[in-house]
Parts: structure tokens; sequence; C-alpha cells
């Protein structure tokens, strides 16, 4: 056991250039689970509620981009047309599905987004197919070679979208009126509504900016991996993210996903062959377990204080 803990450390010492690749590119994939782990935190700070369908709406968003391509649109036709069909899903869910349910207990909306999951991915797929789809959007993805130290380009363009992502949703949620307007939403509904805030109109407003979360989530994801069902079950790999940087705290998705993404990595490539592999698919849950138990809210989020 001590040498399979600690026996990785001479490999490391021996061969630091691929420890840096290693490590780098663990970083880079935890900025793509942050894209996704994005999605939940905008929904959960202005509502309340745990949005289930986040994975669902990836998936969409990349079937409905790729579908308008196949269709002949150019690039920034499709993206235009598919960020109006996640506006048009916005509304649709706004007016069917949270507004007959306003002021219900949150676990009551967190079942609703169960089964906005399932009808959205079942018509999607209905609409442009399930077969796996090629998307390329023109970014490259040739190794690019730093100090000795190898990094895909590719990841290095999705971690600088992403960025920008996070630095545009973080001034917006802390200085606009609409930002301020969310949060007083996601702490008390009726109160927000007896000073004048119109609830159908703030869970328009955030629906929509998770749904541009969820398109460039997946056309990152399905430029890498392809466009097919399984972009879904990314957003499992997003709820570790969610519960080590916080539920309510933008920052705290990124911070959560670079932590999870370098520690996979680094889990996979020194620990797995003493331990018979797989690390990758169940670090990050045995990683987001130890936090349950010693800081369930997070390292960005709000310690919840009850008096009785």
């Amino acid at each position: 056991m001590i040498d399979i803990l600690f026996g990785p450390l001479k490999e490391i010492w021996e061969f630091p250039a691929f420890f840096a690749e290693v490590v780098i590119g663990g970083l880079l994939s935890g900025v793509m689970y942050s894209l996704v782990a994005l999605g939940f935190v905008l929904i959960f700070k202005a509502s309340g509620v745990f949005n289930f369908a986040q994975g669902a709406m990836v998936l969409c968003a990349a079937l409905t981009f790729v579908g308008f391509e196949e269709l002949g649109a150019p690039i920034w036709l499709a993206l235009i047309l598919t960020l109006g069909v996640m506006l048009l899903m916005a509304l649709a869910i706004e007016r069917l599905v949270l507004r007959p349910l306003v002021n219900q207990a949150p676990i009551i909306l967190f079942m609703a987004t169960i089964g906005v999951t399932f009808f959205i991915d079942g018509l999607f797929q209905t609409i442009w197919g399930s077969d796996v789809k090629r998307l390329d959007v023109g970014i490259p993805k040739d190794p690019i070679e730093f100090a000795g130290v190898q990094v895909n380009s590719f990841d290095i363009v999705a971690a600088l979208i992403a960025g920008a992502l996070v630095g545009g949703l973080a001034f917006f949620f802390q200085s606009t009126r609409i930002g301020r307007a969310l949060r007083a939403v996601a702490d008390d509904h009726q109160a927000a509504q007896s000073v004048g805030i119109p609830l159908q109109t703030i869970w328009v407003i955030v629906w929509a900016v998770a749904g541009l979360v969820a398109l460039v989530a997946g056309i990152m994801w399905g430029s890498k991996l392809g466009v097919q069902f399984s972009l879904a079950l990314i957003a499992l790999k997003a709820l570790p993210v969610l519960i080590l940087g916080g539920f309510t705290s933008i920052p705290g998705a990124i911070v959560g996903g670079l932590i999870i993404g370098m520690g996979e990595k680094v889990a996979e490539v020194y620990w797995a062959p003493g331990i018979g592999g797989g690390i990758e698919d169940w670090f990050a849950y045995i990683l987001a377990l130890v936090f349950l138990m010693f800081r369930p809210q997070g390292l960005f989020g709000e310690k919840i204080i009850e008096r009785v």
C-alpha cells in the first residue's frame, strides 16, 4: 500500500515534464466540467432549485447546432438560430412548468426538472436523430509545446472561452440590477414578489442564460467527443464539481472543476497501474463524499445557520 501511494513520487521526480503535462491536461479538462456546472449554479442561485435538466440542455444545444449546420447554415447563423431555440425553450419551461409551481417546495420543482430532462432529451433526439455527429467549429487541436511541455491547443481555447464566460456571469450577478434581483428571488420567492420583482421574468432570464451556458458547453464537449447521448451524462460529473465549489458560487464552479480535473488525471496516470485502473471514473465522487462529511457547503458555499 505504501508503494502504491508514494511510489509515483519517484516517477514524478524523474519525469517532471510529463507530470506537468498531466497536471495541465487535467486542469484544462476541469474547465470543461466547470462549463456544465455553471448552468447548475445559475439556476440554483436564481430559484434555489437543483436543475437536473442541465445535462439534457447541453445535449439539446449541441444537437440543434449540428442539425442547423447539416441543413446548410453557416456557423454564425447556426449559432444564432440555436440561441433562439434555447430562448424559446426557456420561455416554454417558465410558462408550462415553473409558473404553475410558484412557491411550491423545492423538491417539487426538482422533480419537475427531472420530467423536463426526459422530455427535451427525447424530443430533440427525435427531431435531429440519435446518431453520433461530428462537430467542428474550426478550433485547432494540434499540440503546442511550452518549455518542453505539450498542451492541446483546443483545451487552451476552451479554457479561455470558459474564463471569459465566468467573468461575464460574475459581473452580471454582482454588479447589475437584474443580477441582484436574481439573488433576491433565490432567497425568498414571496418576499421578492412583494417588493415588485417579477418572478416569471426573472426565471425566463436565468433559464435563457443557462441555455447560453449549455450551448457553449455543448459546442466545446461536442467538438471534443462528438455530439452523442453521452453528453447528457456529463452532468453527473458536474455534481462533484458543485459539491466541492458550492452550489451558489460561480468562481466555486471553476475551482471545483479544476480540482476534479487535475485530481482524476493524476490519480489515473500514477495510481491506476497499482490498483487496477478505472480511478478516473470514481475519483471525483469519492472526493465529493469526503467534502460532504467535512465541509458540506463546499469551498465557496454559504454556511447555513438555522436558529430555533
